[in-house]
Order: structure tokens, then sequence, then C-alpha cells
């Protein structure tokens, strides 16, 4: 509770003035008596001993309409969040050298499956450095020879994991390859419409959610072989919507366990990772190009990334005031009211 304007409450200086006035200095009509004996014996009527309620009544007054100048106000705060996030588009190799294997917490596991583990990592955060990109739309798209949209930019992580494990390697000999230029065109396609994709999510949250810059994050541990359009041309059509792109190679170079008449045998898939053209995509987009050689590594990228590319949450708050003033006033007119009908009525005077 509080007083919009409290200097009305200076009003109560007059109450002890009312008060002196009409006990001290008011004058009164009188009548002599050669003897007022008897009518001392008499007692007290009921007149008598309320007499001092009208000014009882008109004290409350004063009091009950400085309160109401005052302007009592109940104010419930309100906190309004605009949200000024990343557009972040992840564009995941699923080729068969995607199988090689890398260490990741003390484990060996596919490339593709650290990769989508850190992954979750940075989206959902983690107990160390990574803390989570909850103000960020988040899309995913994967690639072999052809490219699809595994999610879509949305704000509604939980759905995340799903997506994740939907995410399989390559099986078919005809699927397979590595069409950087057709993954990345598509991801900046995505991005280049991600205010209308975030309208159409229509949500609260949405409405306070401002898109400050879109990115990239290509993890491939091959080159370009296959599509329609080279990485270049992508990386071009990028820079040209305002989109940085960073980069990370996977692993060195890819090994994996084929089964032969003669058993297991480890053979080299591929020709390694494009160094030239990952570095040579984000140079020109004005992201980075990183290689990760492990689980480990491929963290610390996150967390480099995670460091340059920050979001912001800015918090307008306001107080929602609810006026009182009419409760008070309303109660001095309804005693203004009663003092009028009783000086008219029970103490009225006769000149």
């Amino acid at each position: 509770m509080r007083f919009a304007s409290p200097w009305a409450l200076l009003l109560f200086l007059a109450v002890p003035l009312i008060i002196y006035f009409q006990l001290f200095w008011q004058r009164r009509g009188s009548i002599r008596f050669s003897s007022i004996l008897h009518a001392g014996q008499s007692g007290r009527s009921l007149r008598q001993r309320i007499f001092r309620l009208p000014l009882l009544i008109r004290v409350l007054i004063l009091v009950f309409l400085a309160l109401a100048l005052a302007r009592p106000q109940e104010g419930t705060e309100k906190v309004f969040v605009v949200s000024k996030g990343m557009a972040i588009e992840m564009v995941v190799d699923r080729s068969g050298s995607m199988g090689a294997e890398m260490k990741f917490d003390g484990e060996r596991l596919t490339r593709l499956d650290v990769v989508k583990r850190v992954f979750y990592e940075f989206v959902d955060g983690n107990d160390d450095e990574l803390t989570g990109r909850p103000n960020d739309l988040v899309g995913m798209i994967t690639f072999a020879r052809y490219s699809d949209t595994i999610c879509p930019l949305t704000l509604a992580h939980g759905a995340l994991s799903r997506f994740l494990d939907n995410v399989k390697l390559v099986t078919r000999k005809s699927e397979d390859g590595t069409a950087i230029g057709d993954a990345l065109a598509l991801a900046a396609a995505r991005l280049k419409t991600a205010e209308e994709t975030l309208s159409s999510q229509g949500s609260e949250k949405d409405d306070n959610y401002e898109i400050k810059s879109k990115i990239i994050i290509l993890l491939t541990d091959g080159e370009n072989n296959m599509g329609s359009r080279l990485p270049m041309q992508a990386a071009a059509l990028a820079k040209e919507w305002g989109i940085k792109i960073y980069t990370v190679g996977v692993g060195g170079d890819a090994v994996i366990q084929v089964r032969t008449p003669f058993g297991l045998r480890r053979m080299r898939a591929g020709r390694g990772v494009d160094k030239k053209t990952l570095s040579a995509l984000a140079e020109t987009t004005g992201g980075v190009f990183r290689m990760a050689e492990d689980g480990e590594a491929l963290r610390e990228i996150y967390e480099e990334i995670n460091q340059l590319e920050k979001s912001e949450v800015e918090s307008i708050r306001w107080i929602d005031y609810r006026e009182f003033f009419t409760v008070f006033a309303s109660i001095a007119l309804a005693l203004l009211a009663v003092e009028i009908i009783m000086n008219c009525t029970i103490f009225r005077k006769i000149p």
C-alpha cells in the first residue's frame, strides 16, 4: 500500500484545530435561571450524553477525506521479459565415415553419437561449462548424399532428444556421400525465414522474442563430394543473408571396421576432413573453424561458441496500481450525510 499524493495527509493537522474551536472558541446561546439546583438532580438525557457525537463525526469526515485525497494505492509488480537470442541451425554429417570411433568420457563411441551427445549438452546444458541455450531458436539438418531437416527451428527444446534419437548413420550405399554445399544452403534458407517460422509457432513467449543473430554450426569429418551446390556457393548465400558459419572438423582420418571373409579389418574411410574448405567457409562468413579430435575437444569448441554467441534477456518491470480513494471518499460522504441528518433532527438548535 502506498499514497500517490501523501501531501494531502497534512490535513490531519486541522483535526486538533477543529476540536479546539468546537470546545473552547465556539460561542453558544444561554438562558439565565435563578437556580439550576433541581435541574442538576433531574439526570442527563440521551441527547446530552451524545452531544459530542457530531464533533466526532466531523473529525472522522476530515480524516477520511484526507485519506481519499492522498490516493491510497495497492500495486502489483509485473515483469515483461524480452529475449534476444540466436537462431542456430545445426548441420550434422551422418555419412558412413561418421561411424568411425572416437573417445568420449572414457568410452569409444561413433563420431555421430559423440556429436549428438555434445550437441544436446550444448542446448540443454551440463554441470560444467556448458550452460545451455534456453533462449535460442535451435534446429537441426543432417546430410549424407542428401540433406534433410530433422528438427525445425524451435524454442521448445524438450523435443530435441526425440529428434536426435532418429538421427542414424546411412545404411544404403546409394544414400552415402557428403553433400556439404546442399546442407549449408538448406540451413541458410531455413535461417533466412526464421522470423516467419517463429511467428507461425504462435506462443506467448514468441511474441516477446527477438532474433539477435543467425548462425550455422557445421560438423563433418569429410569433404564435399555430392550435391548440386558447392560449399563456397552456400557460404556466399549465408554471407548475403547475414549468417555466420562455424565449422567443426570431427576426428582425424576416418577408420572404420569392415567385416571380411578373413574377419574384421580396420580400413580408412574417405579422405578425411577438408580443412581448407572448412576454414574458408568460416572466414568468409565471420565464423571460426576448429578441429575436434575427441569428445572433450568437441565440448571445448562448443564452450568457445557459447562465449562468442551470447543471448540476452531483458526484463522490463512495472507496477500496476489499484486505486482505493473511492472507498474513503464514500465513507466520508456517508458520515457527512449522517451528521446533516443528526443536526436536523436530534441536535437541531432553535436560534
